[in-house]
C-alpha cells in the first residue's frame, strides 16, 4: 500500500510540474506573437508614412492588428518614425508588446 501512494504522489507532482511548464510556454509563445503583430503593424505604419502603402498610418496599423486578433493601444508617428503598442490576453491575463519602425536613425545625429 505505501508504494501505490508514492506513486500516486509522483505521478500528481510530475503531472502539476507539467502543466505548469505548459503555462508558462503558452505565455512565451503568446508574448512572441505579441511581439510578432506589433512589428507587422509598426511595418505597415512606416509603410505608410513612406508612401509605399495608401491611408492613414495608424489606421493600417490598425486594420493589421485587428486582423490577428489584438487590439492597439497606441500609434506615434515621429517624422517618418511609427511605435505601435499591441495588447491581447493570454488565459486572462493581458501581454502587451511594442515596435518601432522607420528609416534607420543617422550616425550624426544627436
Amino acid at each position: 500500500m505505501g508504494a501505490s501512494v508514492l506513486t500516486a504522489g509522483a505521478t500528481f507532482c510530475a503531472a502539476t510540474l507539467a502543466i505548469g511548464l505548459a503555462v508558462v510556454g503558452g505565455g512565451a509563445v503568446a508574448g512572441q506573437r505579441a511581439s510578432g503583430i506589433a512589428d507587422a503593424a509598426a511595418l505597415a505604419a512606416a509603410d505608410a508614412l513612406a508612401g509605399f502603402a495608401t491611408g492613414d498610418p495608424c489606421g493600417r496599423a490598425a486594420q493589421v492588428v485587428s486582423a490577428q486578433g489584438a487590439s492597439i493601444t497606441s500609434c506615434d508617428i515621429d517624422g517618418l518614425i511609427a511605435t505601435v503598442g499591441v495588447s491581447m490576453t493570454y488565459a486572462r491575463f493581458p501581454v502587451a508588446a511594442a515596435a518601432r519602425a522607420g528609416p534607420p536613425v543617422s550616425a550624426e545625429s544627436p
